[in-house]
């Protein structure tokens, strides 16, 4: 998986899964594009693995304004010459039911979560059909096909997410471009971290983030960027419209891994 000669472009690069994503195509010889609200982390990332000799430039942007959007690609494409490859994965964890948010809550969360991926991606698909096609890999979640109490515009900007990544994927094949959603479990990043922080025992979340898989451990950011390279890579070439679940196994047990263990079918000991 050489990816000498593509521009990857990341959202949300500066932490968590998208930096992870960031060092694996350095890795790989690509050019990245780091895309981040947070100016900090997103310099700091491009820095990084700059000093290990990778091609990495940071941008920052807002990615659910459409102006910032269009200036941002335009320089991408100026500093680096084209983009082939598109990883939509900027996006923020909040909490709430219809009748608890406000709309400007529900706004914040669907505008960054799926408005931000629809607007890169709308301005990406362009560069990538000049240079004869591309990937654009989305980041869903596990709650793209379910969903976790008290996070109605988290879930529902997910499950948006996977249906723009199919929408995508049929409506460029002919233009060579190939659309994926990765579906990942709970991964250990600072979004998560911060979310466990909101509870009266923060330790007692992560445990319960750990038990939620069958190998009863959370997920890594580079165990799903692994997955990202792959569906850009030349070795998925007949992979699209596709929902790939990263997620150890989380939407496997019938009832969730605490009725295995209590339920009718758990083993006595």
């Amino acid at each position: 998986m050489d990816f000498r000669g593509k521009v990857v472009v990341v959202t949300g690069g500066g932490s968590g899964i998208g930096q992870a994503c960031c060092r694996e195509f350095v890795k790989r010889s690509a050019a990245v594009a780091v895309v981040e609200y947070d100016v900090n982390a997103g310099r700091q990332t491009a820095e990084e693995l700059r000093r290990g000799g990778g091609a990495i430039e940071f941008f920052g942007a807002d990615i659910s304004k459409e102006s910032q959007v269009k200036a941002t690609t335009s320089a991408i494409v100026a500093q680096f010459g084209g983009i082939d490859i598109l990883v939509n994965n900027g996006g923020v964890q909040r909490f709430g039911m219809v009748t608890t948010i406000s709309e400007e809550e529900w706004d914040e969360v669907l505008n960054i979560n799926l408005k931000g991926a629809f607007l890169m991606s709308k301005h990406a698909i362009p560069e990538m059909t000049k240079r004869g096609g591309g990937a654009i890999i989305m980041m869903g979640s596990v709650q793209s096909l379910s969903a976790q109490r008290n996070s109605v515009q988290y879930v529902v900007s997910k499950h948006g997410i996977l249906g723009l990544a199919r929408s995508i994927a049929l409506d460029y094949a002919k233009q060579n471009i190939l659309a994926n959603c990765v579906l990942p479990g709970a991964i250990d990043t600072p979004m998560l971290r911060w979310a466990a922080s909101l509870d009266a025992n923060p330790e007692r979340a992560i445990a319960e983030c750990h038990r939620l898989h069958m190998r009863g451990k959370m997920g890594q950011p580079e165990e799903v960027a692994h997955v990202v390279v792959f569906l850009a890579s030349d070795l998925a070439s007949f992979v699209t419209g596709s929902a790939v679940t990263v997620d150890g196994g989380f939407l496997v047990p019938a009832g969730g891994m605490a009725f295995q263990e209590s339920g009718t079918g758990a083993t006595k000991g």
